[in-house]
């Protein structure tokens, strides 16, 4: 197994957006988080839809966070429901960064991951 890690700070604050929507996405359509498998598989999509490599910690770490960072949108209005959920997408399952609660979310996960 490749234990070498491609990600740097922009990549590892999208991985953690896309993990955090995927976070509140479970959480309107199940009413918990994701599970871990399910966290895991969000990992392996997105490092492969990107040609990323991740070492297990950071792996670790962000799927952890991802549920965090979620919690601090979950009450809101705009991510209650899997319908606006889906509007943060564009085709074939990537984030809308053009979208501005993409970039709410995006800007949270840099902020939480510069605290370390």
């Amino acid at each position: 197994m490749d234990d070498s890690s491609n990600l740097d700070d922009e990549a590892r604050a999208e991985l953690l957006c896309y993990l955090v929507v995927a976070q509140l996405v479970a959480l309107a359509r199940t009413g918990g988080w994701l599970r871990t498998d399910h966290v895991v598989e969000s990992l392996t999509i997105w490092l492969k839809g990107n040609g990323a490599r991740a070492v297990w910690h950071d792996r670790l770490r962000l799927g952890a966070l991802s549920e965090k960072v979620a919690l601090d949108f979950a009450g809101l209005p705009a991510f209650v429901d899997s319908d606006s959920l889906a509007q943060l997408f564009t085709d074939g399952w990537r984030m809308d960064y053009r979208s501005p609660l993409v970039g709410r979310i995006y800007s949270a996960c840099e902020d939480r991951l510069k605290e370390g």
